[in-house]
C-alpha cells in the first residue's frame, strides 16, 4: 500500500490544533470558583471543551468572576457537595444543559481548616469531612449513575493532596479526608471499569493560591518551612495543577484508572520539617 505523503503532516496539525484531545468533549468541575478550580476550568474551556462550573455561591455572587474568567451565568451551577439532593439536581440539569451527561466529572470541591491537631473543632472536622469525602462520594456517585443508566463510558477525576501520605502541621483532618478520597477513588476506580468508566486522582503539592498564599506571604516561619519542604524550592503555579487534569481528562490518560498522579514539586518524597 502506498503511503500518504501528506498524513504525518496532517496528523501534525490535529494534533497542534486539539493537543489534549479535549474538542468537544464535556465537563462538569465543582469547586470551580477557588483558586485552583478556575484556572483548571478555564484551561478546559481553552482546550475546546464546553465546562459547567459548579460551586456553592449563588450565580448573583459568582457573576463577577465567572465574567472575569470569561464565562457567562449559563456556564455555572449552584451547588452545595454536602446535600445529596443538590448534587443531584446539578447532575439532572448538566445533563439536560449538554444533551447527556458530561465527558468528565471533576470532584475537585474541598475545603481545608488550620488549627493544631488536638484543639481541631468538632464543628469544623465535620463539616470539613463532608465537604472533602460525602461531597466527593455524592458527586461520583450520581456522574457513574447516569453513565450507567445511558450505557456509556465516563471519567472522574478526584482532586487529593500530596500531604495524604506526609503530615503537615495543623492540617490533619484535612491530610486524613485526602487519603480517604484516594482510597473511594481506587474503589470507584475498580469497581466501574467494566463498564468502561475511569476514576484516578491528581494531588496537588503546596499550590500559590488561597491559604497556602497568604502564609507564605505574611508568615516567614511558615514560609521557611515549606521552602524546606519542597525539593523545587517555590509554590505550586495552580496552571501545573490544571495540566495535570487536562491530561486525566484526556485520551493520553486512558489506560488509566486507579492512579494518583502526584504533582507537588517533590514534597512528599521525604519529611522535611
Amino acid at each position: 500500500m502506498a503511503k500518504d505523503p501528506g498524513h504525518s503532516e496532517r496528523w501534525r496539525t490535529t494534533v497542534q490544533a486539539d493537543p489534549w484531545g479535549l474538542s468537544g468533549k464535556t465537563v462538569l468541575l465543582t469547586g470551580a470558583l477557588g483558586g485552583i478550580g478556575i484556572v483548571c476550568a478555564a484551561a478546559f474551556a481553552d482546550a475546546g471543551a464546553r465546562v459547567l462550573l459548579s460551586d456553592l455561591p449563588s450565580p448573583a455572587d459568582a457573576a463577577e468572576q465567572l465574567t472575569a474568567h470569561r464565562f457567562g451565568a449559563e456556564n455555572y451551577l449552584s451547588c452545595d457537595v454536602r446535600s445529596p439532593a443538590q448534587v443531584e439536581s446539578i447532575l439532572d440539569d448538566a445533563t439536560d444543559m449538554l444533551g447527556a451527561a458530561p465527558d468528565i466529572v471533576s470532584v475537585h470541591a474541598g475545603l481545608v481548616g488550620s488549627f493544631p491537631i488536638e484543639q481541631y473543632p468538632i464543628d469544623e472536622f465535620d463539616n470539613l469531612m463532608a465537604v472533602n469525602l460525602r461531597g466527593s462520594f455524592l458527586t461520583a456517585c450520581a456522574a457513574a449513575q447516569r453513565w450507567r443508566t445511558a450505557g456509556r463510558p465516563g471519567n472522574l477525576i478526584f482532586t487529593t493532596s500530596w500531604v495524604q501520605d506526609v503530615p503537615w502541621p495543623e492540617i490533619g483532618p484535612y491530610a486524613a479526608s485526602k487519603a480517604a478520597v484516594r482510597a473511594l477513588m481506587r474503589g470507584f476506580a475498580r469497581e466501574l471499569a467494566p463498564h468502561g468508566i475511569r476514576a484516578n486522582a491528581l494531588a496537588p503539592g503546596i499550590v500559590g493560591v488561597g491559604m497556602a498564599r497568604r502564609q507564605w506571604d505574611s508568615d516567614p516561619t511558615y514560609q521557611a518551612r515549606a521552602r524546606r519542604a519542597i525539593p523545587l524550592g517555590t509554590l505550586q503555579d495552580p496552571k501545573s495543577v490544571a495540566d495535570a487534569m487536562l491530561f486525566l481528562a484526556s485520551p493520553r490518560s486512558a489506560y488509566m484508572t486507579g492512579s494518583t498522579l502526584v504533582i507537588d514539586g517533590g514534597a512528599s518524597l521525604y519529611p522535611m520539617d
